[in-house]
Formats: C-alpha cells, structure tokens, sequence
C-alpha cells in the first residue's frame, strides 16, 4: 500500500482495522452461539436434576444411600465448591484483566514496529559487517516468510478441524454443532488435550438432550476421528511442511513452549524453531542444527537478490 502512494499510518491502520473486522466476526459468531445455548440450559437443568434424582435412586436401591447420606454429600461437595469457587473467580478475574491489556497494547506494539521497521532493520544491520549485509537481509525476509507461512498454516488448521467438527457434530443432531465444533478447533492450539477437553461439553449435551449413551460414543468418535487427521495429516501439511521443519521437533516445540510461557509459548514456538533452522541453514557451522530441525528434503529457496529491500529500507538507505 505504501507503495501505491497511501501514508505509512493509513496503510497501518487499515490492515489492523481488517484484522480487528475479522476477529470482531467470529467473536460475534461465538457470542451468538453462546447465547443461543444460554436459553437453552433452563432445559438442561431440568434434565440434569432427573439424572441425579436417578442416581440417588440408583444408590439407595444398590447400596442402601438414603436421602439423608446424600444431602450430607451434597453439602459436603457445596462447602469444597465455594472453597473452589473463590480461587477461581480471583484467577479469572486476573486472566481478564491481563486480556483487556493485551487486547489493547498488541495492536500499538504491531503499529508501531510496522512504522519504525526501517529503524529497526538498520540497526540490525549495524551490529554485523557489510560483508555479511546481504546474508542479514535474506534471513530478515525469510524470518518475515516464515510468520506469514506459519500464520497461514494456523489458519488453515483451525478452519479446516472446525469444519470438520461441525458437520461431525452436525451429522448426529448435536445441538449447538458449529459453536462445539469453532471452540474445540480453537483449542487444538493444544496437541492431542485440547480436542479432549472441547469434546467433554458435546458429550454432556448430546447425553442430556438423548438419554442415550450412543450419542457421546458418537461425539467421542468424530472427535477422535478429527482428532487423527489433525495430527497425522493437517498439521503437518498446514505447518510443518510449510516451515520445513520435521514433525518431531515442531511437537517438542509445542511442549518446551508451554513448559516456559504457557499457551503464548505453545503457539510461539513453533515459528521460533522455524527461524532457528533458516538460521542454521545459512552457517556452515550450524549445518548439525539445520539437518537435526529439517525435514530431510533439500531446501529450493534461493537466496533473494541483492535488489530486495526491507520496505523502503534500501530506497532511503541509497
């Protein structure tokens, strides 16, 4: 865009302002979802409190558990709740807060590297000789090349898994199918668990709405069906095969990442690998690191030629 003449905070702020559009959408889309389920859990509670008084029937006819055991169980279970319940308001509370400023300081960090990347490419460059100038850039682009790759591989995991699990969810009358199937495509962020834990709401749903307990088998096995594609077959194509880094170390990456930073960290250093390898791949002496990250195929990129600049970088540097 700055090259078709707009200023550098135009063109800024419109690529944020599409991005914000964007997720705007499928908040709302969420939101929507969510409320429709909300109107709905008078019935699920109705349903559930017949579950339980089943149960109480059940365990006084098999184990002689009168009432009275019982709601000294239920007490005992609402005195631990509240314990619970405290710590995890206090937790949630946090985790908003910390969100809200996130939400609003991210979009400053990225504006503002976008609008001093010049700034910042320069003095990148004045910590290594002018020898090694061009070598600097073409790494610089390809680490750019890699995020984009990555992003885009992301996208197309969570579009793809979200897919995948609506029409699953869908096909057996779930209610509330696209809203299951968009949270437990956000969730595979997490590898192999976070399928798990979006899978157990469905299940919970599908029992309550059917009294039947092949609903949730068939809840478990379009999960676990996705589940497989996801990490043996979309993955791989979406991510790892874009960055060219093997399937091995793309997982502990996940791992080491979530170890360190959590779920920013599980997300982040994916990518980081990737920029490490094409890294490795420019020094001789790192080549143990490149074949060790790689994924045994040659690598077709060339180097970018000398004509290639960083913005408007080598424009205003000449």
């Amino acid at each position: 865009m700055e090259d078709r003449d707009w200023s550098r905070w135009s063109a800024i702020l419109l690529c944020l302002l599409i991005l914000v559009l964007l997720v705007g959408a499928l908040s709302w889309l969420l939101v929507r979802q969510m409320i429709s389920f909300g109107q709905e859990w008078p019935v699920l509670q109705e349903k559930l409190l017949q579950v339980w008084y089943q149960f109480g029937l059940y365990l006084e006819q098999q184990f002689g558990v009168n009432d009275v055991q019982r709601s000294s169980w239920m007490e005992g279970l609402v005195k631990d709740a509240a314990s619970t319940v405290l710590n995890v308001v206090q937790g949630v509370l946090y985790a908003s807060v910390t969100t809200v400023v996130l939400v609003l300081l991210i979009p400053l960090y990225a504006a503002l590297i976008l609008y001093n990347r010049e700034q910042l490419a320069a003095a990148l460059f004045s910590m290594f000789p002018k020898a090694e100038h061009n070598k600097i850039r073409s790494i610089l682009h390809e680490t750019i090349t890699t995020y984009y790759n990555f992003i885009k591989g992301m996208i197309i995991v969570y579009a793809v898994v979200g897919l995948l699990n609506s029409v699953g969810l869908l096909l057996l009358g779930i209610p509330h199918a696209i809203f299951f199937g968009i949270v437990a495509s956000i969730l595979t962020f997490i590898p192999y668990v976070g399928i798990t834990i979006g899978a157990i709401l469905p299940m919970a749903v599908a029992w309550i709405t059917y009294d039947s307990v092949w609903y949730p088998v068939g809840v478990i096995i379009v999960f676990s069906v996705v589940q497989y594609m996801e990490a043996n077959l979309i993955f791989p194509l979406a991510v790892s095969f874009r960055l060219q880094v093997n399937m091995l170390f793309t997982l502990l990456a996940i791992v080491a990442g979530g170890i360190l930073w959590g779920a920013s960290g599980m997300i982040l250093f994916v990518p980081f690998v990737a920029i490490l390898k094409l890294i490795a791949d420019k020094h001789e002496e790192l080549r143990p690191v490149s074949l060790l990250l790689g994924t045994g195929m040659a690598s077709t990129k060339s180097t970018p030629k000398p004509g290639f600049r960083i913005g408007r970088f080598r424009r205003k540097q000449s």
